[in-house]
């Protein structure tokens, strides 16, 4: 076994001990034995730190002027819920913690201890308050936290260790610079301890990725805290890489030179560092490979797990239909509820320019069984047809001369209403509704349209009816459904005398 050296182990000691020595008027709060009106010890070291923090977030928000009676007021929030205190305890409280945070006596305070690097009683001066100001008119002392009060804070704020691995690195880039071989060696060492601590936690972490995941939320944290420690642990690979760089560099110059007695000492630790750095970098890469394997196998069997153990405890008629029917729901809710299980919505749109597009208008055949229409060829070829459709139209006609004679026949509605109280079979008729399709196209009606070959088919006998009188016919905006198959836009109709 390598013995030790006195001096490296030691070397720091002073610096070491004032660290505590910035703990020690916390301690002394902890011997102060306080207590409320129901005689519940005061935690003192808590308020203490307490009150460090209270002058630390006034410092972060520029309030430089505080003083006793800002600390009482904070203090009497902070303890409301803990502690039964009047108004004078909280006061002595609050002066219990300015004079020993800053002795009264204005001297600071003191910290003794034997110095094991050279030997010797030594003594460390420290503040933790200090003045900041007074105010003649109130009488006011303000206080706030010195370098060394700010230290304190900084050495208690929480630290996680897995940034050790990134702060070694640079103390030990800084080490070899300065040709601190020696301590750069001891660096190398705490790093492989750094090393292999992560990797038991890491090894941790696994089990608790498979046991403790039981939630998304639980899923997520997990997966973000795998993301960053890869992403770090990628940034301390490439400064492993750089550092046997460094170092490689660094044994090539001092090798290039005059070989002194002293030199070939520091070139023998520098292949030494460099060797020892490389096993440890090697640990190190073995980390990242478990991290990934991680977020990549672990954290993935955690998932399925998650989303079977779902399923299988996901009980229908439990979880939705009794949730339904045991308590009134709002519909806000209870869409909520049954949507997962609702079909993709789906909605059919049409093109407005389609009403622009060319339309067939077909004559009607008789009323088939199918309600097919008639082809075009059966039309050309059925003179039988005609000779019935004109039949029909001659009827229409006729009750509608009827109607108009007893006022109800100025409106194509006051027609078909006429036709419902007398007849409203007809309104069933699909070429009931193709004649006034015709006669709007036709009109102005009279008896020369006879004269065409249409004419003398379909409304030849129409024509006849009419006589010397015209068909004046104009269409409104109001849709017609007298039958839920057909619908018509209303008409106004006007029979007049003809001016041939």
């Amino acid at each position: 076994m390598e013995s030790i050296d006195r001096r490296e182990l030691t070397s720091g000691y002073r610096e070491r001990m004032r660290r505590l020595a910035l703990m020690d008027s916390l301690v002394e709060l902890e011997r102060k034995r306080v207590v409320d009106q129901q005689g519940n010890p005061l935690d003192m070291r808590g308020i203490g730190m307490l009150t460090l923090l209270f002058f630390f977030e006034r410092r972060l928000t520029r309030e430089y002027k505080t003083g006793v009676r800002h600390l009482i007021s904070f203090l009497r929030q902070m303890m409301v819920d803990t502690y039964i205190l009047d108004q004078d305890q909280i006061e002595t409280v609050a002066r219990t913690m300015i004079t020993t945070f800053r002795p009264p006596s204005g001297v600071k305070r003191n910290f003794k201890f034997f110095n094991w690097e050279t030997n010797e009683e030594e003594i460390i001066e420290y503040t933790i308050l200090k003045d900041n100001d007074f105010d003649v008119k109130t009488n006011t002392q303000y206080y706030t936290l010195d370098e060394d009060g700010l230290e304190l804070l900084f050495a208690t704020k929480e630290f996680y260790s897995e940034f050790q691995i990134s702060i070694n690195q640079l103390m030990l880039r800084q080490q070899i610079k300065k040709g601190e071989f020696h301590g750069a060696l001891r660096q190398i060492r705490e790093m492989e301890i750094d090393v292999d601590s992560l990797k038991e936690r890491m090894e941790k972490m696994r089990l608790e990725i498979l046991r403790s995941i039981v939630s998304e939320e639980t899923f997520e944290r997990y997966k973000k805290l795998l993301d960053d420690t890869y992403l770090r642990l990628e940034r301390e690979d490439e400064e492993f890489t750089a550092l046997n760089t460094f170092i490689k560099e660094t044994t090539d110059t001092l090798y290039s030179g005059d070989t002194k007695e002293k030199e070939i000492e520091s070139y023998g630790l520098l292949i030494k560092i460099g060797n020892e750095l490389e096993d440890v970098h090697y640990e190190h890469a073995r980390l990242l490979e478990l991290t990934s394997d991680l977020r990549n196998t672990a954290l993935a069997t955690a998932q399925e797990s998650l989303y079977y153990t779902g399923i299988q405890s996901f009980n229908f008629d439990k979880d939705i239909v009794s949730a339904i029917l045991s308590k009134p729901l709002p519909p806000e809710a209870m869409k909520g509820i049954i949507h997962p299980f609702l079909r993709v919505e789906e909605n059919r749109f049409w093109s407005l320019t389609t009403i622009f597009s060319e339309q067939n208008i077909t004559e009607e055949q008789p009323d088939r069984d199918d309600g097919s229409f008639i082809e075009a060829a059966e039309l050309e070829h059925d003179h039988t047809y005609r000779t019935w459709l004109a039949g029909k139209y001659r009827e229409l006609m006729e009750q509608f001369m009827m109607a108009y004679e007893n006022g109800q026949g100025h409106s194509l509605k006051d027609f078909m209403n006429y036709l419902k109280e007398n007849q409203d079979s007809l309104l069933e008729k699909r070429y009931f509704y193709s004649f006034w399709l015709l006669m709007h196209q036709r009109a102005p009606v009279f008896e020369e349209d006879s004269d065409d070959q249409n004419g003398q088919t379909l409304l030849g006998d129409v024509m006849n009816l009419l006589g010397q009188k015209q068909l004046m016919i104009r269409e409104t905006p109001e849709i017609l459904s007298f039958h839920p198959r057909y619908s018509i836009q209303n008409m106004l109709i006007t029979l007049e005398e003809g001016q041939h």
